[in-house]
């Protein structure tokens, strides 16, 4: 039969002495010597003693644990993400709790309920696609639960959050097509909705002016970003009959479906076409034909800096002004 884990009442009868000296040596409380401190956690160490976390949480107000919502884990965006969250959290002696939304606003918000549920500290998050209803967000703070959103933001004030200026990204790339003589530049958006992609359309439309290129709303396709939808998004384009010679698309899968689809149509990648994305995917160095360049959005540093605004946000009971905080993006070039 398993042996129950000592309670701080046996070690206290084992020593002869208060429980609440008990507690507050193993809590190395000054007002208790250092003989008695070692005695304690000698004895606390050979009865294997384990401290009752849920009364830590509860005097505390803590459980020392954080959620992550995140569209999906098999983005390699993300997945270097995760890991920079997990390396701010460790050095605050946090564990991290994920949830995937998959995209689908339902499932995102059970995630939420369910970190509400638990006592999550803090939540990062990255909306999914199809998110509207930001409603959760004052039932949050109702809650004393902070939360911090990066990479995909909402566009509501009072929040905080970080995220990378797509802008400059897509000037160059832009820069970079018109420069070779490019003139036909098309876009590849995605959901309308999105601000990210609303972003990116403003910024394809400055970048072209920049440029003295013409903009024409029949080059901006949207995409839901499924593989039909990406599918659906280059047919539109190959049809016109002045079709573009270049494309800038919403991200790195977009483009891995855009190039399949173009192959499969006798056309030549960088030679009667040219892309550039969004994301940086870090196995193109491993492809031999890989898109003209993509626009590095650090996925890493944005997370780390989310995590790093939640934790001051989880370690103070002030009130402490939402922050916003920008990356610029930048392309590289295949």
């Amino acid at each position: 039969m398993k042996k129950k884990p000592a309670t701080i009442k046996e070690i206290a009868r084992k020593l002869k002495i208060s429980p609440s000296t008990v507690s507050r040596a193993l809590n190395d409380h000054p007002s208790i010597g250092l003989v008695t401190t070692m005695r304690v956690k000698k004895v606390a160490e050979e009865l294997n003693y384990e401290p009752n976390q849920t009364a830590i949480f509860f005097k505390q107000r803590r459980t020392f644990t954080i959620g992550v919502i995140l569209p999906s884990l098999s983005e390699p965006f993300f997945s270097s993400a995760i890991s920079e969250i997990e390396n701010v959290a460790a050095d605050q002696n946090y564990t991290v709790l994920m949830g995937q939304s998959h995209d689908d606003a339902e499932r995102e918000l059970q995630i939420i309920q369910t970190f509400r549920k638990h006592r999550v500290d803090g939540i990062l998050m990255s909306l999914g696609k199809n998110t509207e209803d930001l409603s959760f967000v004052e039932m949050l703070n109702e809650s004393e639960i902070p939360i911090v959103f990066f990479d995909c933001v909402p566009k509501i004030d009072a929040v905080n959050k970080v995220y990378s200026d797509l802008s400059s990204g897509m000037k160059e790339a832009i820069q970079a097509f018109a420069s070779i003589g490019h003139q036909n530049i098309a876009l590849i958006n995605g959901p309308e909705n999105l601000l990210a992609s609303q972003e990116r359309n403003k910024a394809y439309r400055v970048a072209l002016e920049g440029e003295t290129l013409q903009y024409d709303e029949k080059y901006v396709v949207n995409t839901d970003l499924t593989e039909s939808g990406n599918i659906e998004a280059i047919e539109k384009l190959l049809a016109i009959p002045d079709r573009p010679s270049a494309i800038v698309s919403f991200n790195d899968f977009v483009t891995l479906d855009v190039m399949k689809y173009v192959r499969q149509k006798g056309l030549v990648q960088k030679k009667d076409i040219y892309f550039i994305s969004y994301a940086n995917y870090p196995l193109w160095k491993y492809m031999e034909n890989p898109p003209m360049g993509s626009i590095e959005q650090d996925p890493d540093k944005q997370a780390r800096k989310a995590a790093e605004i939640l934790f001051e946000h989880i370690g103070t009971k002030e009130d402490i002004a939402p922050e916003t905080v920008v990356f610029k993006s930048k392309l590289v070039l295949k």
